[in-house]
């Protein structure tokens, strides 16, 4: 064995009949195997037929000696199968040679080896380069998100590279590419709308120019003619007409009467809307104003049967205000009550508030009349809105009356509200804000100042604070009046209402700035308290178009005439 395996360097036996501890190898010992020139292994050899005590064993041992290998290992088998009982005989020592049988397993495993070694470094590499072909998309992915992020404004979204069919990094990319095309979809949208915002706006402007034009040549046409039919109507001998002829005239002259009142209406309200007319403030008493009306229409509602009643629930007291446009207010609702009624009364409500610093002077005109529907009490002050538009109509009316008194009422800086209930009559309350008499010398502190005030839909209390103030306030609701007001008189301060919207502003002011010459004029932008969260959002915008200031709305007198005086000092 020893000359045909080289791997075995010694085999020793080693006769014994007391067991030795500690000879057994664990083949588990790969230290052993790695790094060791020789490894022992020690197994004991038993035999099942020897009886070491017996004399006859001696012979036994002599022929058991003199036997080869074979031929023992086949008795030991016999005498296996014949008891069970074992005798230790001695052990067996191996000692292989590792760093030959290593040398002899390389030497035949050698290319093997070779071959799964490359394999194994070319698997690697591969792997790596799988992996990183995710790290480069990525990258490419991030580039575009700071491109992006750089250029807010971009419209092309630069090309995401993709090397690795990663499925989370496509759903990403996917994500990304919509949500961009979302994005761009919605700012053409945007742009599409301001657009339109901006045509319908350019054509409402030329719509309202054309609609006061034609209102101004209509009425002034019509009343130059109605002029020449009442004074030749005055201009005739009464003494010399008979009945028939004088009855005739009563007729012309009523119908003129009607006519030069509902055109007076309609150059009202055109005015009204062109900003052209103005509060004058000044000191009156409301209880002389409600006995004036009381006794112009006296005679009106005893004619139709009707109880005129009035309520007064203060004392004599002076107010401050306009005394004019508060009676003419009054004598249309009144008007319209008595119209309206065909039986019963109709009454006039004064109340009086004091506070310290101002008044408030509450009116009411209620009727028993036909009342209205509930489904048209927002349309009845829209200019000739009529309930009954037809031809065979029971009442008679222009229908701007209403439409002027809510008008007037905005300029005023004050409110109305109506409750109406149909087959039982009407109410309409007004809210007038006056200031106390010892606080008119307010009114000389913005004397000789010209101001604009531009607003969309209602004027609010602020242009009446400033008329208050003493400042002449001319009102326009469209960008065109403001710009024709400023190349006619000297402005010296535009404030935009707060129901102007930031973009408006941004285009009023830039036109403004470029149509001055010499004189410069303070843009003012009042925004609403709820809008002063988002005041970083359009305040860069409309200080870049001209606007000098932007504030929130104030209403208190002190705090505005001291905000006022500041502006103009910094000016």
């Amino acid at each position: 064995m020893l000359e045909n395996e080289p791997s075995i360097q010694s085999i020793l036996f080693y006769s014994t009949p007391q067991p030795i501890d500690n000879l057994e190898q664990s083949a588990a010992d790969w230290k052993n195997i790695l790094f060791a020139d020789t490894v022992s292994f020690n197994y004991p050899v038993t035999s099942n037929y020897i009886d070491i005590n017996s004399d006859s064993n001696k012979l036994n041992s002599n022929s058991y000696a003199s036997q080869t290998l074979s031929e023992r290992i086949n008795e030991a088998s016999e005498a296996n199968q014949t008891t069970t009982d074992s005798v230790l005989v001695g052990y067996i020592n191996i000692t292989l040679d590792v760093q030959a049988m290593r040398e002899y397993w390389y030497r035949t495993n050698l290319l093997g080896c070779l071959i799964i070694t490359i394999i194994a470094v070319l698997w690697v590499l591969y792997i790596l380069r799988k992996l990183k072909w995710p790290v480069r998309d990525i990258e490419s992915l991030t580039k575009v998100c700071e491109v992006v992020l750089e250029n807010p404004s971009i419209d092309q979204l630069p090309v995401i590279s993709q090397h690795f069919n990663f499925k989370d990094l496509i759903l990403i990319k996917r994500t990304f590419v919509v949500l961009f095309n979302r994005l761009q979809k919605v700012k053409q949208d945007y742009e599409a709308i301001v657009a339109f915002e901006q045509q319908l706006h350019t054509k409402d402007v030329s719509l309202d120019v054309q609609l006061h034009n034609f209102q101004s040549m209509i009425t002034h046409e019509l009343k130059t003619s109605l002029n020449a039919i009442v004074g030749g109507l005055q201009l005739l001998d009464h003494d010399a007409l008979n009945r028939e002829q004088k009855d005739a005239v009563e007729i012309i002259s009523s119908g003129s009467e009607k006519l030069v009142s509902s055109l007076d209406h309609i150059i009202q309200l055109n005015q009204i809307q062109k900003g052209q007319i103005h509060i004058n403030y000044s000191e009156f008493n409301p209880l002389q104003l409600i006995a004036d009306i009381l006794v112009e229409f006296e005679p009106i509602a005893q004619k139709k049967g009707l109880e005129l009643v009035s309520r007064v629930h203060h004392i004599d007291y002076s107010l401050k205000g306009d005394a004019e446009k508060i009676q003419q207010i009054l004598s249309i609702l009144l008007s319209n009550a008595i119209k309206f009624t065909p039986v019963g009364q109709v009454i006039i409500t004064s109340q009086l508030t004091h506070f310290d610093k101002s008044n408030r002077w509450q009116i009411s005109v209620k009727d028993t009349g036909i009342g209205i529907d509930s489904h048209h009490i927002d349309d009845i002050f829209n200019p000739f809105f009529q309930v009954d538009s037809s031809k065979t109509r029971q009442y008679e009316g222009s229908g701007v009356g209403l439409p002027i008194v809510k008008q007037m009422i905005q300029l005023m800086g004050a409110t109305i509200e109506v409750d109406s209930t149909l087959g039982v009559g009407t109410q309409f309350i007004i809210t007038i804000a006056m200031p106390t008499i010892q606080h008119s010398w307010q009114q000389s502190l913005l004397a000789g100042l010209t101001f604009i005030y531009y607003y969309y839909d209602e004027v609010g209390f602020l242009g009446a604070e400033l008329e208050h103030l003493g400042a002449a306030v001319v009102y326009c609701q469209h960008e065109q009046l403001v710009i024709d007001e400023m190349k006619a008189n000297k402005v010296d301060m535009v404030m935009f209402a707060e129901d102007i919207f930031p973009r408006k502003a941004e285009s009023l002011a830039s036109r403004i700035r470029k149509a001055e010459d010499d004189h410069r004029a303070l843009l003012v932008y009042w925004y609403s308290p709820h809008q002063a969260q988002y005041l970083d959002s359009f305040e860069h915008g409309l200080k870049v178009a001209g606007i000098d200031y932007c504030c929130s709305a104030i209403y208190k007198d002190k705090d505005l005439s001291d905000l006022l005086q500041r502006w103009m000092v910094w000016k």
